[in-house]
């Protein structure tokens, strides 16, 4: 049964963390519009829409990734402070066990992740979608440095159409959804091709609502003979449609849980490679709701100690944690995307390092 110290815990962790949530989304929205002051204005749009269109996404985006870590440095400023005025100290003293002293703080820690593992999952990717539009037409559009990065990847697509039959299309463009340097299609038998069909031009037909080829040539190979006609144009299925191949660096960032996992199960049908960045994503939406819990219990842990530097110490320890967290995440993900890290590693083992941090940080309080 929670007692009247519970809820005063529970209350103040709750509020602390919302307010210092909202204080550094402003902080981090007013930085953001400084930059981009020059775009808001070439844009042409009223402040109404770019509140609208921009801020109303990108600040849930920026939340999604202080959350854990606001909620960390909320525990240590309240918990500091009661350990200032002894309140820690008479606790213990009164035969309050530790672990009980913590019970409150796992309660609102949990609610916390609830709240913010089912907005992870839904809502921010749909407020994302504001930010990433806005970003895409009226930023990343006029920026040189985006447009050659474009260029520098290419826009050539290979797809996986079944089992044994893979294609490409070359200069795919996704406005008009034609590929105007070429297609080529591939069916093996084996370790042999035993099919081949190229063209000058693929095309979306949405009359038909299927690809349409121009200038193709059909060959059939049987070991050394080889069947090959010229068709001026035809229509095949490659089992995707134009709205699935999309050339969008916010693509992860805009699709709820449910959709991601679909649209990695369908890439990976088709053989795409380049998935570990959606993998990651998918497995952090589920282990960043779990940091809140694990950093809350450290935050408390480490604040608890009454010192004589006081909430001042406090605050520094929890910086120099919270950097620590901020650049394994960032290694982390690095490795899993450039190496051969697993995502599901990836994702969780900051979790799973400072979860060893506070274990030893736990027998170490005084309890």
């Amino acid at each position: 049964m929670l007692k009247i110290i519970d809820w005063y815990i529970i209350k103040k962790q709750i509020t602390t963390t919302v307010f210092i949530v909202i204080l550094m989304s402003v902080i981090a929205g007013v930085v953001d519009a400084s930059e981009k002051a020059d775009d808001f204005v070439k844009s042409g749009k009223s402040a109404y829409y770019i509140l609208t269109n921009y801020f109303a996404g990108f600040i849930p985006f920026i939340i999604s990734l202080i959350f854990p870590l606001m909620a960390f440095i909320a525990v240590i400023l309240f918990t500091s402070k009661m350990a200032g005025r002894s309140e820690i100290v008479a606790m213990l003293a009164g035969g309050v066990k530790f672990n009980r002293i913590l019970r409150p703080y796992l309660i609102a820690s949990i609610i916390l992740a609830a709240v913010f593992w089912y907005s992870t999952q839904y809502l921010i990717p749909k407020a994302n979608v504001l930010r990433a539009n806005f970003q895409a037409t009226y930023v990343d559009a006029k920026s040189s440095y985006e447009v050659g990065q474009y260029l520098a990847k290419g826009s050539n697509v290979y797809i996986r159409v079944d089992s044994n039959t893979y294609a490409g299309l070359r200069n795919y463009d996704t406005s008009s959804k034609a590929a105007y340097g070429g297609f080529f299609l591939d069916r093996l038998q084996g370790t042999n091709v035993v099919y081949n069909l190229r063209a000058q031009t693929l095309k979306w037909d949405t009359a038909k609502k299927s690809w349409k080829l121009e200038r193709a040539m059909e060959r059939h190979i049987n070991g050394i003979k080889e069947d090959v006609k010229a068709i001026p144009t035809m229509h095949i299925d490659l089992h995707v449609k134009p709205d699935e191949i999309r050339f969008d660096k916010y693509l992860k960032d805009k699709m709820t849980t449910p959709e991601l996992k679909k649209f990695i199960r369908l890439e990976e049908l088709r053989g795409s490679e380049g998935l570990n960045d959606y993998k990651v994503e998918r497995y952090r939406r589920d282990a960043t709701p779990v940091s809140v819990i694990l950093l809350t219990i450290m935050g408390a842990v480490v604040a608890s100690r009454k010192t004589r530097g006081g909430s001042g110490l406090h605050m520094a320890i929890g910086i120099i944690l919270a950097a620590v967290f901020v650049v394994m995440d960032k290694f982390s993900l690095t490795f899993s995307t450039k190496g051969n890290l697993h995502p599901l590693l990836a994702a969780w083992m900051p979790n799973i390092i400072f979860s060893i941090v506070s274990i030893y940080l736990y027998r170490r309080a005084p309890k």
